[in-house]
């Protein structure tokens, strides 16, 4: 007999280790209907999954008050050994491979395809990565000690929306290149100035890799269009 304490605990450890073999599942499914051939599709998926681990440092901007800043956070390791609280005088701003990097490459072989569907396919998706770049800068807000929050959900929907709604033979492409273009333009790259406005010491884009909007919303809005 297990104590019943010890239950709660097996229960978490089991949804822990099944939860990314979901996840995983998800997005091979979401990437096959973009178009990848399952070897590219595992690629792509791992590069997201173990890329969320790492920012890549891109600017520093000098801050007038120090603020708080965990040097194992700048390349995101500290997912995996949490670092010291530190006092910075700069806030970094850093680039996530898999929360950005990575979807947008994918997003770049997605516009390639449509190159070969025609200029309506080009200006077609060019217009709903438009609204929702629209939408996220509405919906975006900066959280102190955050950055630049949105919930992921906003995104997809708008992104799936327009995908259907436009050219449904091709609303899977057109949803993830919506759904990934509308936050990281429109929440983060435009919202870049107000980050010397957040005590943070690290904002970085794409930053809460696996689990960032711009990979959500993306994988989201191309499922929400079956």
């Amino acid at each position: 007999m297990f104590p019943f304490g010890l239950i709660p605990l097996l229960l978490f450890l089991f949804l822990l280790i099944l939860f990314p073999l979901i996840l995983a599942d998800v997005m091979l499914s979401a990437l096959a209907r973009l178009g990848l051939d399952p070897g590219t599709s595992l690629l792509a998926a791992l590069g997201i999954l173990l890329g969320g681990m790492i920012n890549i440092p891109v600017k520093r901007i000098r801050r007038e008050n120090p603020v708080k800043h965990t040097p194992s956070g700048l390349y995101g390791i500290e997912r995996m050994m949490p670092g010291l609280v530190k006092q910075s005088n700069y806030t970094t701003i850093a680039v996530n491979i898999g929360g950005c990097v990575v979807p947008s490459i994918i997003v770049i072989y997605q516009i390639i395809r449509l190159a070969g569907e025609g200029s309506m396919a080009l200006i077609t998706v060019s217009g709903a990565a438009l609204i929702n770049i629209v939408f996220c800068y509405f919906f975006a807000r900066p959280v102190r000690g955050v950055g630049i929050a949105l919930s992921p959900i906003i995104p997809a929907v708008v992104a799936a929306l327009c995908g259907v709604l436009f050219i449904p033979d091709l609303a899977p492409v057109i949803a993830f290149v919506s759904g990934v273009t509308g936050p990281l333009v429109g929440a983060d790259l435009l919202n870049l100035n107000k980050i010397s406005k957040i005590s943070t010491g690290v904002a970085s884009i794409g930053g809460a890799g696996t689990f960032d909007g711009i990979v959500i919303s993306g994988f989201l809005a191309t499922l929400l269009t079956w």
